[in-house]
């Protein structure tokens, strides 16, 4: 089964995504060590909290990080996972990201409750990736966030979400795919994404 590295940088519901990767037959190990980036077949960063205190939690692991990225292995982001992707992020001031994906972490519009929690829809714009097999547009995610990604490149977004604003529920680059909800919290359809992003890892 495909070994997959979650990424523990003291930030992020390790234990459901663990539980999850379980549920859809991978093989997950949770970790903060640089060999097991390098030795997994995929790489999950996961997140939850406050993005200055995560990038400064992730500094040690970012060469890595880089390095199986500039690779080809396959990483999936998720929710605070997806917004460190970015070049910088205007939480709580003006950080710098990881800047795989180009752009900009800015908080949801005034008018709007934050954070956005609970469930709400895809609208897929990218029908072709493998990672989106058998999950449709309307379909229903679990959120919990108050900013989000916006790519400089309108070809790496995947999918929408409208709350006050449409913004990118999942964004995609090359090997590197994030999406904005918690697919480990999303029932069957947060598990199918889990179960194509385990299947597309090479043994």
């Amino acid at each position: 089964m495909p070994q997959i590295t979650i990424v523990d940088y003291g930030l992020g519901n390790l234990r459901s995504v663990e539980k999850a990767i379980e549920k859809v037959k991978g093989t997950p190990k949770i970790s903060s060590d640089q060999e097991d980036l390098r030795s997994a077949d995929g790489i999950i960063l996961p997140g939850v909290g406050a993005f200055r205190d995560a990038q400064a939690n992730l500094s040690k692991l970012t060469t890595t990080l880089f390095e199986q990225i500039d690779a080809g292995k396959p990483v999936l982001g998720i929710c605070l996972g997806l917004q460190l992707l970015f070049t910088e992020s205007t939480e709580g001031g003006t950080f710098k990201g990881l800047d795989i994906i180009e752009g900009r972490v800015i908080k949801l519009p005034q008018g709007v409750k934050v954070p956005h929690m609970g469930w709400n829809t895809l609208n897929i714009r990218k029908r072709n990736l493998p990672l989106l097999e058998g999950v449709s547009s309307d379909s229903y995610v679990y959120f919990v966030h108050s900013y989000y990604g916006l790519p400089r490149n309108e070809s790496d977004v995947v999918a929408e979400t409208e709350y006050g604003v449409c913004f990118p529920s999942i964004v995609a680059r090359n090997e590197v795919f994030a999406t904005q909800f918690h697919p480990e919290k999303s029932g069957e359809t947060g598990l199918q994404i889990l179960r194509n992003f385990t299947r597309s890892l090479k043994r």
